[in-house]
């Protein structure tokens, strides 16, 4: 599962999106709560955050705020879970940006575990690092694809 930080991360990009589209581009942490359902004391530390990885930056003064730089298109969701989660394998040793042989594994090459969730993680990649802020802001195509059992889940 992903963490209840990165939901209100997505949720603010998903704002500051929407809000790039119309003539107010900046939005006050405060509107940014607002809009999209966010405790505000959460949400200072995660754009702080997204400001320091370069996705949004900040503006002071009276029309000041905080704005959306890139293209949504441009967003991968698998790379926003890494900056706001961190590392996103179900395994250390299946890892990208963290590495490292499990303490229990003899051999990773015969590890019957390692196997099976490296084709699942690969499957989940191949979705994950597909989809963009602009997936999330209302292209409803991932989702019309999904199993019933599994879009309710």
């Amino acid at each position: 599962m992903i963490s209840q930080r990165a939901k209100y991360a997505f949720k603010a990009l998903v704002t500051l999106a929407d809000a790039a589209q119309t003539d107010q581009p900046a939005l006050t942490i405060e509107e940014i709560a607002r809009r999209s359902g966010t405790p505000k004391r959460f949400l200072e530390h995660i754009l702080l955050d997204l400001r320091n990885t370069g996705l949004i930056r900040s503006r002071r003064g009276r029309s000041g705020g905080y704005m959306l730089i890139k293209d949504p298109k441009d967003v991968s969701i698998g790379e926003l879970l890494r900056q706001v989660d961190g590392p996103i394998a179900p395994l250390p040793c299946l890892s990208r940006t963290a590495y490292h042989r499990c303490d229990d594994c003899e051999d990773e090459e015969t590890c019957r575990i390692r196997k099976t969730f490296g084709q699942v993680f690969y499957s989940y990649l191949l979705l994950i690092e597909s989809l963009t802020l602009a997936d999330l802001r209302g292209d409803e195509r991932v989702m019309d694809h999904l199993p019933t059992r599994l879009a309710g889940e």
